[in-house]
């Protein structure tokens, strides 16, 4: 509310209307953002597990090997899915209000593509397949146009529908209790965690600037840093030592090192 006042009133200011803008004497409240909760891969592939003979299975996939938003998962359709080059590419998101479902534009306002990981291709497959059959028995015909995640019926599902379908799933058997956007959060977490740039990072969870990415993720940065502190060490070790064994790269060594003695002679 402080930003789209500010905002307003900036205007205000560029149109001569005000002479100054009395909400930067305002100090912006502090946003204080929820507990996140991440999965490492050990719990990841327990919950996949314990998920595959259920309808929450592709929806757990989706969000926790492509890092999709409930809303996302809940309006994608079979024509935004590529099973022969493994993408998806993310055009939408279902919104729900005490007005209703309603369709809209992702939250960056950019549409983006998902590379799929094979284990997930393997698994839309089976599902198109099985979606396709259950709905023929209704007398209801698989289109393009049909949701990925949908209703017995083919109609799309609400994305509470989802939220409580994924609650009462782990409680039912027993698993840790984390929100369904927290698999976004965990997939994010393992890019990161495997070295993929923030950049990629950023751009497959659909983020507007990579600083959202860095901002939200900075815990898994630290031990990043160890690591890229090693690999650095490890290049520049590898390259002394190249040169060390190379009897003409000795010599450079040997004759920079005579260079530098006779300046310092000159110099004294």
């Amino acid at each position: 509310m402080h930003r789209v006042l500010r905002e307003a009133l900036q205007q205000a200011v560029r149109w001569q209307m005000l002479a100054r803008n009395p909400a930067d004497a305002v100090k912006p409240p502090k946003v204080e953002r929820k507990q996140m909760n991440v999965l490492d891969t050990d719990a990841t592939a327990a919950l996949i597990e314990a998920a595959r003979p259920y309808r929450i299975f592709v929806p757990i996939l989706l969000g926790v090997l492509c890092g999709l938003r409930r809303g996302e998962i809940a309006a994608l359709r079979w024509k935004s899915v590529d099973l022969e080059t493994g993408q998806l590419r993310v055009v939408a998101s279902i919104e729900q209000t005490k007005a209703g479902c309603r369709e809209k534009e992702t939250k960056s306002g950019r549409d983006r593509v998902v590379a799929l990981p094979a284990m997930l291709v393997a698994e839309l497959r089976r599902h198109r397949a099985e979606q396709a059959q259950e709905l023929l028995q209704l007398g209801v015909r698989l289109a393009d146009d049909s949701y990925v995640v949908a209703q017995a019926d083919g109609s799309p599902l609400q994305p509470n529908s989802l939220t409580h379908a994924f609650t009462d799933f782990l409680e039912a058997h027993g698993l840790p209790r984390v929100r369904l956007h927290d698999l976004r959060h965990s997939h994010a977490t393992h890019l990161l965690a495997a070295g993929i740039h923030p950049k990629v990072a950023s751009e497959r969870l659909g983020h507007s600037k990579v600083g959202i990415t860095l901002d939200l993720y900075s815990h898994v940065l630290p031990g990043m840093q160890a690591e890229a502190a090693a690999a650095v060490d490890s290049a520049v070790q590898a390259a002394l030592q190249k040169r060390a064994a190379d009897p003409k790269c000795l010599q450079s060594v040997c004759n920079v090192t005579d260079l530098f003695s006779e300046e310092n002679k000159k110099a004294k």
